[in-house]
């Protein structure tokens, strides 16, 4: 697999490029747990200040052929650190993400780690155990892009029982 992508830490000058990328109601569908409104710059740049503000986050920036393809964020949340990642609908199904999460995953010392999907994202899915991934339990979140509650798998990657 030669696809070779790039990390990098998230600059303020890739933020316009996010934005973008959240408002296709595609990728919105398929990622359901997304903010209220995506068109809402203001609470967009309010929400990543907070993430570029925090020492506790970490995040980087995919880069396929020099072009900003997505980002990669690890997190503590609901008692668990987490990962989850955004991929611009353009580069699906071409093997970006899980290159993109090899890589991170190599840079996290915390495990173990856990990861969630909308349980009808088999992509995220797929991309998640092809990283090590297995699913944990499952668990109901309301999703804004979907305007309902929605099921959904949490996955988890514990190298200290992997082989």
């Amino acid at each position: 697999m030669a696809i070779l992508i790039q990390l990098r830490d998230v600059t303020p000058d890739d933020l316009p490029i996010f934005f973008e990328f959240q408002l296709d109601p595609d990728a919105n569908y398929m990622a359901a747990f997304t903010a209220k409104d995506p068109s809402d710059r203001e609470a967009f740049d309010t929400h990543w200040e907070k993430i570029l503000g925090s020492e506790a986050i970490a995040k980087k920036t995919i880069l396929f052929k020099d072009n900003v393809v997505g980002y990669l964020l690890q997190f503590h949340q609901f008692g668990h650190t987490e990962v989850a990642y955004w991929i611009d609908k353009d580069y699906w199904g071409k093997g970006i993400a899980t290159q993109a999460l090899t890589a991170f995953l190599t840079e996290i010392d915390i495990h173990p780690l856990y990861a969630r999907a909308a349980k009808d994202n088999l992509g995220s899915i797929r991309v998640l155990e092809k990283c090590g991934f297995r699913i944990d339990s499952e668990d109901k979140g309301y999703a804004n892009a979907r305007g309902k509650e929605i099921e959904e798998y949490v996955l988890k990657l514990d190298l200290s029982t992997t082989s």
